[in-house]
């Protein structure tokens, strides 16, 4: 199991339950837990047995966003030349580059940063607590900011993007099941519980499947044509289908039983 000082990585078999753990401080985005996150991204693109992971947060808050009291006390690595900006703006990056989907339970404030933790999963379930904006506009900041003006379009469209990210105001999460953010709004008790259900769902899928399933919806949503679109479809169909998962998924199907699939 992983240790880390910002950041809880619970193991449960295939799955990954990352809690982000600064509660005294809204669990708020510092120095520690940009290189913490950075670190644990980083390495799922090569975790063979992580399936899927599931982001949290402990508390109070999903994520408050930057701890900008704790900004400046120490140095930030180089990151290209863009320093803390760079680093940070790193770790949604490897988000997105990850094999692994990205389940976020967002339960409480989820604002700037932590905001763009959520938009940079894959799936988000808001407990009715939730509330999510884009921070950054109220601190004289552009809200283009974190992967943002990237990820809430494409989710929301342009005009709700904008009404968002040019004024700073919360979305709630009523609003946002009704706008497509999230997927699904439960009681703040039943927030792991609608996880772990989907996770149950995921992990009756082939591990092959899955993986390229994330891949090929992140290629689909910049594709420039439904032909290049449909190239990745068939490269990732070919590989699912000379795996022995296919062969396991096709032999249950007829038989009328859960497939049992072995491949990584």
């Amino acid at each position: 199991m992983m240790t880390y000082e910002t950041i809880h990585i619970e193991q449960r078999g295939p799955v990954d339950w990352l809690t982000l753990n600064r509660p005294e401080a809204l669990n708020s985005i510092n120095n520690q837990m940009v290189a913490d996150l950075s670190d644990y991204f980083g390495k799922l693109f090569h975790a063979r047995h992580t399936r899927i992971v599931v982001m949290k947060g402990a508390g109070r808050a999903y994520s408050a966003g930057l701890d900008i009291k704790a900004q400046g006390s120490e140095p930030a690595p180089f990151a290209g030349g863009f320093g803390f900006q760079g680093w940070l703006a790193d770790v949604y990056v490897k988000m997105r580059r990850c094999p692994q989907p990205i389940i976020s339970l967002i339960h409480g404030p989820a604002c700037g940063g932590g905001f763009a933790f959520a938009l940079a999963s894959d799936i988000r379930i808001a407990a009715q607590s939730a509330r999510m904006n884009a921070a950054f506009i109220k601190l004289g900041l552009s809200s283009c900011d974190m992967g943002v003006s990237y990820f809430l379009p494409r989710l929301v469209g342009a005009s709700l993007a904008a009404e968002l990210m040019m004024t700073g105001r919360f979305i709630h999460a009523d609003r946002a099941l009704a706008t497509g953010l999230v997927s699904q709004v439960v009681p703040d008790a039943e927030l792991d519980a609608a996880g772990e259900a989907l996770v149950a769902e995921m992990l009756a899928t082939s591990p092959i499947g899955l993986r390229m399933t994330k891949e090929g919806l992140g290629f689909a949503i910049d594709a420039p044509s439904l032909e290049a679109a449909m190239a990745i479809e068939n490269r990732n169909q070919l590989m699912c289908a000379a795996s022995d998962d296919f062969k396991e998924g096709l032999a249950a199907f007829l038989e009328k039983r859960p497939p049992n699939y072995s491949t990584l």
